[in-house]
């Protein structure tokens, strides 16, 4: 029999706690919830759940410094939850830092079971793809090298540099299809950025990822702008 997930659900408010525990928990799934920050690091700290769904405006706490506490020391999938539509900048500001999907309440609790379970095959298929990536070595792109096994990225004269998640991720889309053009659409599922945010979300993390490989991001030779398509990455690369 398949374990049940763990779902750690933060929300202050007690009815959506109970309504959404009882629900998921009749779903086979092991739901843990807070509704407050301790309450969010004390359960990090003793156990990691399989994924978060995060309230971004979670009592008198910014849900977005919460995230950001998150990332800062794991992976785990997150679901953000928004109160009001007009809340896009959240949302968006929330998938760049690193969440994996959203919801706008109020919403189903099938939509969310739905949510959850594609969030958790992605992140299988990722664990799949990760170590697939990491059977495949090192390559180099312009005096570049990227170690796949360590995910570690230097620069021309050997100095590493840092990537985020979605940088990283990014970066392999590129790296995986050298001078042919990407479409949005592609790098968007790429990054896991979910299909409902506007496409210039990606045009975001392209331009972070230019600012770390360009000499000068307002004229890119690595990353180059196909109009009418999306990006292609310039470069050759050589596998090693």
């Amino acid at each position: 029999m398949q374990k049940p997930a763990h779902i750690l659900f933060v929300d202050d408010d007690m009815t959506m706690q109970h309504m959404v525990a009882n629900y998921l928990e009749e779903q086979n799934m092991q739901v843990v919830s807070a509704y407050r920050r301790q309450d969010v690091q004390r359960q990090l700290a003793t156990a990691t759940p399989d994924l978060v769904i995060l309230d971004l405006r979670l009592g008198q706490d910014d849900g977005l410094d919460l995230l950001r506490e998150i990332r800062l020391h794991s992976d785990v999938p997150v679901i953000i939850t928004t109160g009001h539509r007009r809340e896009e900048i959240d949302r968006v500001v929330g998938l760049e830092l690193g969440a994996d999907d959203y919801l706008v309440k109020p919403f189903g609790l099938r939509e969310l079971l739905a949510r959850i379970r594609a969030v958790l095959r992605r992140q299988q298929l990722g664990s799949i793809a990760a170590q697939r990536n990491a059977e495949a070595g090192r390559c180099r792109f312009g005096g570049w090298q990227l170690d796949r096994r360590s995910r570690r990225l230097t620069d021309p004269s050997g100095a590493p540099v840092a990537l985020t998640k979605g940088e990283y991720a990014l970066l392999i889309a590129f790296l995986d299809a050298p001078q042919r053009p990407l479409t949005r659409e592609s790098l968007l599922q790429a990054t896991r950025v979910h299909e409902d945010v506007f496409d210039r979300s990606i045009d975001v993390q392209v331009l972070r990822l230019r600012r770390k490989l360009e000499t000068d991001p307002s004229m890119p030779r690595v990353i180059q702008t196909e109009r009418g398509v999306g990006y292609v990455f310039a470069l050759p690369v050589e596998r090693l």
